[in-house]
């Protein structure tokens, strides 16, 4: 059967290309010669391949603007390496009943299920949807080749697929895969994997721990024990279906298995990083999935389409991820360590007289901040809440928390915008109540005002009127534009004027949004990775740092005149620096849950949160309160540490 198949798909691929020939002559001529070229690559990628390659990998290294170390990716890879004899059956039957079920039969390729592949690709609009890679694919594409989504790389995969099985049995082919594949959190191999997440050789695993650890690899961030164990729990009943299917277990052993409840083990020491590392970490990622093609999306038309966007995302992240444990990188970033801990004792010293913690013992009152380089679009320091010891992964509320930006958020999708549109600094407008508007925070209205009084004074209803005529489609559009990525449907309304949003802004979103406008309007993705070399020592990655344009240059010009204005004669005076080029705003949002600052000058932007992780009112806030003298006290260390270098 496996030989009439054969050649059913290659006559129809002859007769496919017999076809195009006469029409696509030269584009068919072209293919051939990519790939007979794609050939030679593939074979000489395995050429001399030994048993030996399938062993241990190398750890990437982070390092900051200085060069010191900031952080090496430290996997369990190779510690547990054990043969093909060593690994039970349940595990063997697990994965190729799941992930590839004529493994014995195929000689690398399964035929039948890339034309599966292929008709859900053509059936989908050309959305990848089965894969059609066996294990003897997945090992090449680990083992030998990037995560670059294109034909090329599929063809190429192929090749080498083939190669790896006329150079290696079907059993050593399952023992590399078993000792290679990506559990998550670090672990490589069934051997890691099972001491890691039960503490336990894996002959000491039950049929329900064995089917559930082989969910783990098809998508280690989907499937991550610590993370999504209801997901897991789901495929693990999955692969027990299929090996019942197949005969591999008994009713009995199935329905033992599905009735066990499994357990995870925390592992026993993890790692204590900083808010630095884990930025770096995750920017890293984000410049690998970059080079492999990974398209990052922002607008989502439905709820379905951010849903499978996040399917997608979470896949590749955990396969990069998975690579700078074994690859060997050096990333080099814009980090600085002198500012890194400037920023980390403004957040401290200024919220210092808050001593309460919850039942973490984690400080409630919190603060987090990111400083910009505005010359090069880099992030130089990030801070993602007070300095305290850590037992565990802390959450670095620089990226990874969003919150209610209040007026903060009024220069980037109302006054920009505005003033692209003809408005001046010196246009009139009227500060008075209606009857759907908000109130100000003084509770007062002064009639006729500039735009500049407006801005200065942080008044809301101008913001709420000026937003309504620009219409929120066309505020929220700039948010688009400069990557803010929790914007919902539910956002279009006239609440975002004054930063009401369904799930809020991280702080690395509102530095960058800031920086853009200093930046003549030019959006530059935020990063701390200024490259990225491969274990050979090439420059696999480098931002190009042009951005893309998206306030008109006049508008933002005008825009940083005003902010200038607010740091003098408005609610940021109290925080202005003395002698020093600055401009800024507050943002304080409904009943007092969260203080923002956003400002910057000639050198760098910075943007400062400050609330409690489980919201709720901060006493005593007035203007830039807590936020704003977080900023300037970082501000007055960044710049005495930059004219002693100068």
């Amino acid at each position: 059967m496996r030989r009439v198949l054969k050649h059913v798909f290659l006559a129809v691929l002859l007769l496919a290309v017999c076809f195009f020939y006469t029409r696509y002559r030269e584009d068919l001529r072209y293919f051939a010669d990519t790939v007979s070229q794609l050939y030679e690559e593939a074979s000489a990628l395995v050429e001399g391949a030994s048993e030996k390659d399938f062993g241990a990998g190398q750890a990437s290294t982070a390092y900051a603007e200085d060069g010191t170390v900031i952080l090496k990716w430290q996997g369990s890879r190779n510690i547990d390496y054990i043969g093909l004899d060593e690994i039970p059956e349940a595990v063997k039957d697990a994965v190729v009943c799941t992930e590839d079920r004529r493994f014995y039969t195929h000689h690398g390729v399964d035929y039948l299920a890339l034309l599966r592949a292929f008709f859900a690709l053509v059936k989908n609009g050309g959305e990848v949807t089965q894969g059609g890679s066996t294990i003897t694919m997945q090992l090449a594409r680990t083992m030998y080749l990037t995560r670059e989504v294109s034909w090329q790389r599929k063809v190429k995969e192929i090749f080498v697929a083939w190669k790896l099985e006329k150079l290696f049995s079907k059993e050593q082919i399952l023992e590399f895969y078993l000792n290679n594949i990506y559990f998550g959190n670090g672990y490589y191999g069934i051997g890691s994997a099972a001491e890691g997440y039960f503490h336990r050789e894996p002959d000491q695993l039950s049929l329900a721990q064995t089917a559930y650890l082989c969910a783990i690899p098809n998508n280690p961030t989907l499937y991550d024990p610590y993370g999504n164990s209801s997901n897991t729990e789901k495929r693990m009943v999955h692969i027990l279906d299929c090996m019942l299917e197949k005969e591999r277990i008994s009713e009995e052993e199935y329905e033992r298995a599905v009735s066990e409840k499994v357990l995870v083990e925390e592992p026993e020491t993890i790692e204590k990083d900083d808010y630095a590392a884990t930025y770096a970490s995750y920017c890293a990622v984000h410049a690998l999935m970059e080079n492999a093609g990974f398209e990052f999306c922002y607008d989502f038309q439905s709820e379905e389409q951010r849903s499978a966007y996040e399917e997608k995302y979470a896949k590749c992240y955990a396969e990069c991820q998975a690579s700078m444990y074994t690859e060997g990188y050096q990333v080099y970033t814009s980090l600085d360590r002198r500012l890194q801990n400037d920023l980390q004792d403004a957040v401290d010293s200024e919220l210092k007289d808050y001593q309460d913690t919850d039942e973490e013992g984690i400080y409630e009152m919190q603060g987090a901040s990111v400083c910009i380089d505005n010359a090069t679009g880099l992030v130089k320091a990030i801070v993602g809440g007070r300095s305290q010891e850590h037992d565990f992964y802390p959450l670095n509320r620089a990226y990874q928390s969003f919150r209610q930006p209040g007026s903060s958020i009024k220069p980037l999708i109302v006054y920009t915008p505005a003033f692209e549109r003809g408005y001046m600094p010196d246009t009139v407008v009227e500060d008075r109540p209606t009857a759907d508007g908000p109130r100000n925070a003084t509770g007062h209205y002064q009639g006729k005002v500039t735009l500049r009084y407006a801005v200065e004074q942080s008044l809301n209803t101008v913001a709420y009127e000026l937003f309504r005529e620009l219409t929120p489609e066309t505020g929220l559009s700039y948010l688009k534009a400069m990557e803010f990525s929790r914007i919902v449907p539910e956002d279009y309304g006239l609440p975002s004027a004054l930063g009401g949003f369904t799930y809020g802004v991280s702080p690395l979103e509102m530095a960058s949004g800031y920086e853009t406008i200093a930046n003549g309007g030019v959006f530059r993705r935020p990063t701390c990775v200024a490259r990225i070399l491969d274990r050979e020592g090439n420059v696999i990655y480098e931002p190009d740092g042009t951005g893309k344009q998206v306030y008109g240059p006049e508008a933002a010009e005008t825009m940083e005149d005003v902010l200038a204005g607010v740091m003098t004669n408005g609610t940021g005076a109290p925080v202005c620096l003395e002698g020093v080029f600055c401009a800024g705003k507050t943002g304080t949002t409904n009943e007092y849950k969260d203080s923002w600052f956003v400002g910057y000058t000639k050198e760098y932007t910075v943007s400062v949160w400050v609330g409690y992780d489980m919201p709720k009112e901060i006493a005593g806030i007035t203007g830039p309160s807590y936020s704003g003298f977080i900023w300037k006290r970082f501000m007055e260390a960044a710049l005495e540490t930059r004219l002693t270098d100068e």
